[in-house]
């Protein structure tokens, strides 16, 4: 099978596992049952939703082990065209005619996008002095949009998600390829980035936990388009990744980029119940999931 259709399907798999369980994180971080870290941990939901995190993650290491980041990455918006349906059959109600005009824009702005992205598979990694000034800028930029904790917050934790998540995968990408060469698995290099990847891992998946407190469309529309904006931005400055077709890639891609933020916009201003999104109440309690 050629890498790329691999890395697609592996891609696919990852993001119907990511959807459901984004669709189990935002009813629990809705529920007074998910207030604090310690009542996450005693709930089988969670870790239930934390399993098919798990799940996911591995599926998306795999495909970074076949395709470049500029491949890979977009496709994660598959992820909130995976879960809105998802959320619907849930909450026991149709999908709205705006969540599917949403859904078409953001599947045809990917395939834009997948045109010039479906380079070769990757073959360069990230040294351990560029992982770690990556997991600096990254954790850095967490920082600044999380300190404060007003309630306002939801859609900068998905942005430092949506980071948190991209330096995960530039991370994964340098275990998965590096690791498969021989003898190279247990490299320091490769440990000390597959340390670096859990940290980002987990941190992610608090963040968003944070951030559904105020529903589940904007802050995962914002998380799939910080996170395959800043693996796009690290695959092509340190990895040597490009746009294949020269300028008329670059067109297909910016056609494509903003065809699918016009479909996660749609989707993201859709309320639960198939109307228009209404401003969230304040959470009782803010910053204690993620601290």
């Amino acid at each position: 099978m050629n890498a790329a259709v691999l890395a697609v399907a592996l891609c696919l798999a990852s993001a119907a596992a990511y959807a459901a369980a984004a669709v189990a994180q935002e009813r629990l971080a809705r529920a007074a049952a998910a207030r604090t870290a310690r009542a996450l941990l005693r709930n089988g939901a969670w870790w239930w939703s934390a399993g098919l995190n798990t799940a996911a993650a591995l599926l998306h290491a795999a495909a970074l082990r076949y395709g470049p980041l500029t491949l890979v990455q977009p496709l994660g918006a598959l992820t909130l065209v995976a879960a809105v349906p998802l959320g619907a059959r849930r909450a026991g109600r149709r999908v709205a005619a705006a969540e599917w005009r949403g859904t078409l824009a953001t599947v045809a702005g990917l395939g834009l996008l997948l045109l010039p992205a479906s380079g070769p598979a990757p073959h360069d990694t990230l040294t351990l002095s560029e992982a770690l000034a990556v997991s600096g800028a990254t954790a850095a930029a967490i920082g600044l949009l999380t300190v404060r904790g007003d309630v306002r917050s939801g859609l900068r934790h998905a942005t430092a998600s949506g980071l948190a998540s991209a330096a995960a995968s530039a991370l994964t990408q340098t275990v998965a390829v590096a690791g498969g060469r021989g003898g190279a698995l247990l490299s320091g290099r490769v440990l000390a980035v597959a340390g670096l990847v859990a940290v980002f891992a987990v941190g992610g998946m608090l963040l968003s936990q944070q951030a559904y407190r105020g529903g589940l469309g904007a802050p995962l529309a914002v998380v799939n388009l910080a996170n395959p904006l800043a693996a796009a931005a690290i695959g092509m400055v340190l990895l040597g990744e490009r746009l294949q077709g020269g300028a008329l890639g670059l067109l297909l891609a910016v056609a494509g980029a903003v065809a699918a933020a016009r479909g996660v916009l749609l989707l993201a201003r859709t309320a639960p119940d198939g109307g228009r999104t209404q401003p969230a109440a304040p959470p009782a309690v803010a910053g204690r999931v993620a601290a």
